[in-house]
């Protein structure tokens, strides 16, 4: 059975990057047979006299591809050159890791150099990358270079693109537990010649027979195992529909008796009158399991002796602080309305005034009404540590850490003074360089404000809220609440 052709909107819009300049003919039959936008060719206009063939396009294609991968090889020796040219001190202490909760992790495996941390913001700067991003692409670069050098040889030859390579090296610097050198080379013999064709489980398999024959490994059926329960709720990643995901492994009786409740929740809801999608009941359900089960029932789970006795304090399931900007106009009775979406501060998301209304509607939300904070206020105060007041007002103007490319929450950020505070000049009698005013704060991640502190980037700001960057090569960037700007002039063509 042929489904019905779909219907096309007859309004001027984009196809791709492309502008369209020639709208469709209106709608009559649900059918727009025969149309095809006319568009413009800003790029390409100057490589063919008329309408391109087929196979031009193919061949540019083809050859734009290649130039593509070549570029993204000269990146990777780039970055490797550049790891060479700024190494940590010879006791490693200020060599660059990666931070976690648990400690830190170096950018690359056993037998690699080590690398300057303050140098890397440098190299992430030109690239439009993030610190953390800079340090990932350097490490994938020694390791490739040090551990993996059949592989490295393919990728700076242009013969495989370079995140195939990167994804071989990303597996051999985290396998656990780490792999010898030996070991890598085996990995780097496998692999190499058939990279094209490898994925990330071709590469993990390959890291376990390593692992195997280089007896980090054992053959025992009863040896214990790695656990693997975990629920992951990921609160950082963008969502534009008011959402976010979450994923788990848990036991199995612990699964068959959360997807028991989940399913008698979403028929309650049916029962109720609910027309949404299953899976949406679902998700529905398994919110409603969160705000009704809010502490663990210890006295009845055997959890230990004396666990009867003893009190766990049940607290209110929902806890969101909100700071919602709305668009505000008079209506002619008089009556103020406003624009329908805002801004949940603690996780940077879009919301609508709908779903708040929903979200203070049920019984299990305590409400809390916070003091407006007015951005555009100038706070000041004598001492160098800012007021809370102070702290709250920076965090909701900068959004992040206020350094190029990174992304850090400002929750998470040190508020730190653009123009540092001087301690000595009111016993001094000098009037203060660095006031702890609202124009003079900014938020700044833990490594970028040691960075900033300890280096020779310059940071000014030209505007409350507008940050402007000088890197010690003399890059420039410009940092606000829409992102990172790249001033730095075009180096002259030769």
């Amino acid at each position: 059975m042929r489904s019905a052709d779909p219907v096309v909107s007859p309004v001027v819009g984009h196809a791709g990057n492309l502008p369209v300049t020639e709208a469709p003919p209106p709608l009559s039959t649900g059918r727009n047979e025969g149309w095809r936008p006319v568009l413009r060719r800003p790029r390409l206009e100057h490589m063919f006299e008329d309408v391109a063939a087929p196979g031009d396009l193919v061949a540019l294609a083809r050859e734009r591809s290649a130039a593509v991968r070549r570029a993204e090889a000269d990146i990777l020796l780039v970055a490797y050159e550049w790891a060479v040219a700024h190494p940590a001190l010879p006791d490693g202490s200020d060599a660059a890791v990666f931070h976690s909760p648990f400690g830190t992790e170096p950018i690359s495996g056993d037998g690699t150099p080590e690398v300057d941390e303050y140098a890397v913001a440098e190299l992430g700067g030109a690239l439009g990358l993030s610190t953390d991003a800079a340090k990932k692409l350097i490490g994938h670069a020694l390791e490739l270079a040090h551990r993996l050098p059949k592989l490295w040889a393919r990728v700076t030859a242009g013969e495989v693109p370079v995140w195939r390579a990167r994804l071989v090296a990303e597996a051999t610097i985290h396998a656990c537990p780490a792999l010898p050198t030996e070991g890598v080379a085996w990995i780097d013999t496998q692999v190499a010649p058939f990279v094209e064709k490898a994925g990330r489980a071709q590469v993990d398999r390959l890291i376990e027979r390593a692992m195997k024959l280089y007896g980090l490994a054992t053959e025992d059926d009863d040896a214990e195992q790695p656990d693997t329960h975990h629920v992951r709720i990921d609160t950082e990643a963008g969502a534009f529909a008011g959402t976010m995901r979450v994923e788990a492994e848990l036991d199995v009786a612990d699964a068959l008796d959360l997807e028991q409740a989940v399913a008698a929740g979403a028929a309650g809801l049916k029962a109720g009158g609910s027309e949404e999608s299953l899976d949406v009941r679902r998700s529905l359900a398994l919110g409603e399991l969160a705000r009704h089960q809010t502490a663990l029932d210890l006295a009845s789970t055997g959890a230990g002796e004396g666990a009867a006795d003893d009190t766990v304090e049940r607290t209110t399931a929902r806890r969101v602080d909100l700071h919602l900007h709305f668009t505000a106009s008079v209506e002619p009775d008089e009556s103020i309305s406003f624009s329908a979406t805002g801004l949940m501060e603690n996780r940077q998301r879009l919301i609508l005034l709908d779903q708040v209304r929903r979200w203070v509607a049920t019984s299990h939300t305590d409400v809390r009404v916070l003091p407006v904070v007015d951005l555009n206020e100038s706070l000041s105060t004598e001492r160098y540590e800012p007021t809370d007041r102070q702290r709250r007002q920076v965090q909701l103007r900068d959004d992040t850490c206020v350094f190029p490319w990174c992304t850090r929450p400002s929750r998470r950020c040190d508020v730190d003074h653009v123009t540092p505070f001087d301690h000595d000049a009111a016993g001094e009698g000098r009037p203060q360089p660095g006031p702890t005013t609202t124009a003079n704060l900014a938020t700044l991640c833990r490594s970028h404000h040691r960075l900033k502190t300890h280096t020779g980037w310059r940071l000014e700001s030209p505007a409350n809220g507008v940050f402007e960057w000088t890197s010690p090569h003399g890059q420039r960037f410009r940092r606000d609440r829409d992102g990172t700007t790249d001033l730095t002039p075009e180096p002259a063509r030769h």
